[in-house]
């Protein structure tokens, strides 16, 4: 307990691990180290943080599910977890919210749902951060009594609390009262009355004795906090009847699983959490309509816009250099609609990551590998949708390796893009990251080799271009149609001089003569996976740095 500011998340932070970047000191546990933040610390944990970080689109039934089959693995068969779910969700007064989706929860349901979904293995200590915050007296009540019996069922309970009721507060077996970051007492409710008495300060009859002691460490009475930080280091305040009763209760429980922790089963393998976690993600992606269908939408609508501003651009030898205007045009439509919804992917849902990951649910890795299968997939048939229709309506060649070579260079931009979208938003907050992506695309359209010829750039920024994949990528596509011996194309009967019917001209006049195409795609391999590599490395760095 304490007022605001006082220390209390900090130091459920420091005793989880969830944060202790610049901190020092030891942590025992049963009268042994143990390194904060560990593995092996959070596997006998869980961290209910102060924000219910839900994912919207599922329902509490599928959230719940999922998180059993991410934390229960075999042999315990599917029927067998439904009934583990099914069973806390009863008793903790949510079956009738089974089939509601997270995202329309009240507030009481939503801390009872993130205490449901880190109850399914069973942890033995679990800390929570300010449960009753937000919630009326009557549903605060609610779950502090709830917290109180899974306490009796031999857990250990760690809560922080702002400034609870009479009733709220005697349902605490231990209290840890922090004020300016220093204990000022510690021990029982019951045993409050009496120090607070002892130094002086007698709570008045009828009186809430929780508020008295806020309004104390608050200064209302005078500084006592010398006196209060003095005298809560006796121990004779920490001895409490109920507390050693459920101390017993703990032993007991202990005692009848042979001094194991209780644990249902063993933790799934990572294949198996990656399949689940690719079927949530798939899941996401069919649910969240302004992802996936609107932006399919949009595809087809600007595919139908283009083919037709650059009509007959693709066979006509008098508008040669308006197809490649074609090209670069299509690169950059397609980077910018990769890049600035990846920057906003990531910050939507790192608070439910770093929550999960914490909670031993899965690995990063086998997260982020998961993510990028079930996302890959949808970008790739975005990118084949935009291009085959503004490929068709522009008259490009109608040759089926020239079109796969064109869209498979297309695809890898695509994707290139959508993993620098991701590291920018792991960097910076999304205000920052949507000006830092734009800025950043902009410069590689300028060092593509089109708006400035590379035969006409400084050295310095023709040598800077190499290290643009939007460069190889307007190589790739300008090769894959007017490379390869293509034959002269047509040109209209009124045209005195059509120098660009011969494709040759055309490569030779921006520099593009001596492309290789293979060279090129290649090279946008080796970008994916360095942009892919570089997207986690931010993203890692985002989660473990609390």
């Amino acid at each position: 307990m304490g007022p605001s500011g006082a220390g209390k998340s900090t130091l459920l932070n420091l005793l989880t691990g969830f944060h202790i970047s610049g901190m020092s000191g030891e942590i025992l546990i049963d009268g042994e180290t143990r390194e904060a933040g560990k593995v092996d610390s959070r596997k006998n944990s869980s961290y209910i943080m102060q924000e219910d970080h839900l994912n919207p689109m599922f329902t509490v039934l599928e959230i719940m599910t999922i998180a059993a089959n991410l934390k229960l693995g075999p042999p315990l068969p599917k029927k067998a977890k439904l009934m583990v779910v099914e069973d806390i969700l009863d008793s903790l007064a949510m079956s009738n919210t089974k089939y509601t989706k997270c995202g329309s929860l009240s507030g009481g349901q939503k801390k009872r749902l993130c205490i449901a979904l880190e109850l399914i293995d069973n942890p033995p200590v679990m800390f929570l951060d300010e449960p009753t915050t937000g919630l009326d007296s009557s549903s605060a009540l609610h779950l502090v009594k709830l917290l109180k019996s899974l306490a009796m069922s031999g857990r250990t309970i760690i809560c922080t609390i702002h400034q609870p009721s009479a009733t709220v507060f005697e349902l605490f077996d231990h209290i840890y009262m922090l004020s300016e970051g220093e204990c000022a007492y510690q021990g029982s409710t019951k045993n409050l009355i009496p120090f607070l008495h002892n130094i002086g300060l007698p709570c008045p009859e009828y009186h809430n004795p929780a508020d008295f002691l806020l309004d104390v460490v608050s200064g209302d009475f005078g500084r006592f906090n010398e006196q209060l930080v003095a005298n809560a280091r006796d121990p004779v305040w920490r001895n409490s009847p109920s507390l050693k009763r459920n101390v017993e209760s703990k032993k007991n429980a202990s005692d009848n699983n042979n001094g194991k922790t209780c644990v249902l089963i063993s933790s799934p393998s990572e294949w198996t959490k990656y399949s689940i976690l690719l079927k949530r993600n798939v899941i996401q992606l069919h649910r969240d309509w302004t992802i996936t269908y609107l932006k399919v939408v949009l595809h087809i609508m600007v595919g139908i816009v283009m083919g037709l501003l650059f009509q007959n651009a693709g066979h006509d030898g008098d508008k040669s250099i308006s197809n490649v205007s074609f090209f670069i045009c299509a690169l950059v439509y397609q980077s910018f609609t990769s890049v600035m919804p990846a920057v906003l992917k990531f910050p939507s849902e790192i608070n439910v990551l770093k929550k999960e990951q914490f909670n031993n649910w899965y690995s990063l890795r086998t997260y982020y590998i998961a993510f990028l299968s079930a996302n890959i997939p949808v970008q790739m048939f975005f990118s084949f949708t935009f291009i085959s229709i503004s490929y068709y309506l522009s008259s490009q060649i109608l040759e089926l390796d020239r079109y796969i070579k064109f869209l498979a260079v297309s695809e890898l931009a695509v994707l290139i893009s959508e993993c620098i979208g991701l590291a920018i938003g792991t960097v910076d907050n999304p205000v920052n990251g949507i000006f830092w992506g734009s800025v950043l695309l902009a410069v590689k359209v300028l060092l593509a080799g089109f708006l400035a010829i590379f035969s006409h750039m400084p050295r310095p920024l023709y040598y800077l271009s190499y290290a643009n994949f939007m460069r190889y990528t307007l190589e790739a596509m300008t090769i894959s149609i007017y490379g390869y011996e293509r034959e002269k194309l047509p040109c209209p009967h009124q045209s005195l001089y059509c120098h660009f019917r011969y494709p040759e001209k055309l490569l030779n006049e921006i520099a593009m003569d001596k492309v290789d195409y293979w060279t090129d795609a290649t090279v946008l391999v080796i970008f994916f996976l360095a942009a892919s590599l570089n997207a986690y490395f931010f993203l890692h760095r985002r989660v473990k740095t609390r």
